[in-house]
């Protein structure tokens, strides 16, 4: 049994980590917000199919109330990179990332609509944790800055972000998580295609190797390995787990970009990290 929690929350850890490189790539692929999400999930979804195909996955939908919640689960997630990669563009990696992460306090007030389940007054603690160490990391609100406008965008992306897991929860139980990311792919790859009218594409060849990148690696990994750890953990807890993914991705933008976190990225940072911690052990139970 502690084989096995260890196991799912060290596939959790590592989707959270391949999910954390989609700050340095999506700040720095020079392409439009929609744009990039375009070829992301276009690219995506060619990666997750041959890997269905070769594990034959059954890609049938069961009913009609299914395609329903696959499109608004589709419509959340393309809602959700959108958002997110413009507050990249409006802030930079650490408060983009930061900010997206209020989604497990939405998460943990939104999870009993879903399931029926009271609230639980931990996973509100550690929620509002995080919420502190995020609040530690970002240097300055004032509305007339972009930073804090890229702040604002971060946390809608997180409220259709939480929405978006909360209504995998319940498909997850029922289909394979690879064939859930191929046809939420789709369906953003669809209702982006106008974009193509309007959107600046001119930089496609020479960003091709970094959105292949976050295609491959951020999405059709990172992001197939989370949907797939919502068999093992409730939404809220793989979201508070998955709060570490800030602290992976300032790292990153550290190693790569050499943006430098100020004393208070490692105060905020490191409640984070505690409360990871703190839950990563109260779900083994």
């Amino acid at each position: 049994m502690q084989n096995t929690h260890t196991k799912n929350l060290s596939f959790l850890l590592l989707g959270t980590l391949f999910i954390s490189t989609s700050g340095v790539l999506g700040k720095y692929i020079a392409m439009p917000a929609e744009a990039i999400i375009l070829c992301r999930s276009f690219l995506s979804s060619i990666f997750i199919f041959i890997f269905c195909r070769f594990q034959k996955v059954n890609l049938n939908i069961h009913s009609k109330k299914d395609k329903r919640s696959f499109f608004i689960g589709g419509f959340l997630m393309g809602a959700h990179w959108v958002t997110y990669f413009y507050a990249l563009k409006l802030s930079n990696v650490a408060l983009a990332m930061l900010s997206i992460y209020t989604y497990p306090i939405i998460t943990a007030f939104l999870e009993p609509f879903f399931s029926k389940k009271k609230l639980n007054t931990l996973h509100v603690f550690l929620a509002v944790f995080v919420l502190v160490g995020i609040y530690l990391l970002v240097p300055e609100f004032s509305i007339k800055n972009t930073h804090f406008q890229g702040v604002l965008l971060g946390v809608l992306s997180a409220f259709f972000y939480a929405l978006r897991n909360l209504m995998v929860k319940e498909d997850v139980k029922k289909y394979n998580g690879s064939m859930l990311m191929l046809y939420q792919m789709i369906i953003i790859t669809v209702l982006l295609l106008p974009t193509l009218f309007f959107s600046d594409f001119s930089n496609l060849q020479s960003q091709l190797p970094l959105l292949l990148l976050v295609a491959l690696l951020t999405t059709a990994i990172g992001h197939t390995l989370m949907v797939n750890s919502l068999k093992h953990f409730s939404a809220t807890t793989a979201s508070i787990i998955s709060s570490v993914q800030p602290v992976f991705g300032i790292i990153i933008a550290y190693i790569f970009v050499y943006e430098i976190p100020s004393f208070n990225v490692y105060i905020g940072g490191s409640l984070i990290l505690l409360t990871v911690v703190i839950e990563s052990f109260r779900s083994k139970k």
